[in-house]
């Protein structure tokens, strides 16, 4: 078993740590390509930050392991929500912006609760309700970039303003660069279709980033997979607990970090968004995934668990409502939400552990 824990460790350490790595270095790849920074965010870097779950599940359905891919979709929504934005919320609540996110709750709302009455009257998710769901990932897209884009057309426009003339003036420092620059063009690269110069070994490091990334995630997730398996396994427990509690949280430590972060450097700007978009992403995008998985290999639709359709989809709408609805009406978030959130994400692992045991039975 201890080789298992090792190796269960190793695996979650290098998907946090690849996952870095892949979301800068692809970044900055779109970034010089000339795309501009409204898509990038909306699209790739949204994607890209939830590339760890999307792995770890859909290798868990490929694998027919079919609790842990569920599992780790829906407990790392309600890890996002009652776990890391609970504690963001108990020290730095922030302001809510209706007409920011107001789509976005909904469609969050949405796709949990069309996921959880198409689960619950067949116990299994079939190919084609995945492309219904799927439809709410597209949604997402759509509605991410109209946003983004109408936020850099805010910006252009304040910069505009602030500056009539357009003529931007040259700092100290940055005309030293640019001299330094030029008697250092050897080793500059231009991208001709977009005039963007950096150097070459910016290049080199970042692209051994992106490659190097993207394999510590694959073989982490690998990892996870594999020994949650047989640790599940040893234990006695099912699938289903240990992707919703140890490939969950350990798939969410990066926005963890994010979160605590911000609360020892005092920043009240809680990235509200990012949290929401993730969420959507994590079930519009892998439960589907791994049912189109779960029909290609094994001809059949993805078996939904009496945990995930009594206890994990209940959780997940009622966390979400919860968390958002009240800040949608008043405006902002208050200390006593991320407090009962957190109360609340308590008792549901802990009702979790009590079934496993058999102490009380749920489900």
């Amino acid at each position: 078993m201890a080789g298992c824990i090792v190796l269960l460790i190793v695996g979650i350490v290098l998907v946090v740590k690849g996952g870095d790595w892949f979301v800068d270095a692809a970044s900055w790849i779109a970034e010089v390509s000339g795309i501009p920074p409204f898509i990038i965010g909306a699209t790739i870097v949204s994607v890209a930050t939830t590339l760890p779950e999307v792995l770890v599940s859909s290798i868990s359905a490929g694998e027919g392991s079919a609790g842990m891919a569920i599992g780790n979709a829906v407990g790392s929504v309600n890890c996002n929500i009652a776990l890391i934005m609970a504690i963001s919320l108990l020290f730095m609540p922030g302001v809510l912006k209706r007409k920011a996110y107001i789509a976005k709750i909904f469609l969050l709302l949405g796709v949990v609760g069309v996921l959880w009455v198409l689960s619950y009257t067949q116990g299994v998710l079939e190919w084609w309700e995945g492309i219904i769901v799927l439809a709410f990932f597209f949604a997402f897209m759509v509605e991410n970039l109209l946003s983004a884009k109408s936020h850099a057309k805010t910006l252009s426009a304040e910069d505009v303003q602030e500056n009539p003339s357009g003529v931007r003036i040259m700092t100290a420092e940055e005309f030293e660069f640019d001299i330094q620059k030029g008697f250092n063009s050897k080793s500059i690269i231009t991208i001709k279709r977009t005039g963007t110069q950096f150097e070459r070994s910016t290049l080199v490091k970042n692209l051994i980033l992106f490659v190097v990334g993207a394999g510590a995630i694959v073989l982490g997730a690998q990892l996870m997979c594999d020994n949650g398996s047989k640790f599940a396994s040893l234990l006695g427990v099912s699938d289903d607990l240990i992707g919703v509690t140890i490939l969950a949280v350990g798939t969410s430590l990066p926005e963890l970090v994010t979160a605590i972060t911000a609360i020892v450097k005092k920043k009240s700007d809680l990235s509200v968004g990012n949290v929401i978009g993730a969420n959507i992403i994590d079930i519009s995008l892998i439960l589907p995934l791994c049912a189109f998985i779960s029909a290609g290999k094994f001809g059949t639709p993805l078996p939904i668990s009496s945990q995930n359709m009594i206890l994990d989809f209940p959780f997940c709408l009622a966390v979400a409502g919860f968390a958002l609805l009240p800040a949608l009406i008043l405006g902002k978030f208050k200390r006593w939400q991320g407090a009962i959130l957190l109360a609340g994400y308590v008792t549901y692992i802990v009702l979790l552990v009590l079934n496993t045991l058999g102490t009380i039975s749920i489900f």
